[in-house]
């Protein structure tokens, strides 16, 4: 993934931040071919800031019996 605004190197100090910011960009972005892992996404979940049709989309499919 490239991202020309932002510093990853100084993002990397900080791994939780990192973290959902990766995952943000995976999701609002595209893939680009990588994986989502999905213990990461449960796991920011309530951090992640994603479009919310997007966030409603995935909910679905990671916790299918309590939409």
């Amino acid at each position: 993934m490239y991202n020309w605004n932002i510093d990853i190197n100084k993002l990397k100090k900080n791994p939780e931040r990192y973290a959902i910011w990766k995952l943000e960009q995976r999701i609002n972005f595209g893939l680009n071919g990588q994986k989502i892992n999905i213990e990461k996404l449960k796991k920011y979940w309530n951090k992640l800031i994603i479009d919310p049709q997007r966030k409603k989309l995935l909910k679905m499919w990671l916790w299918p019996k309590q939409s």
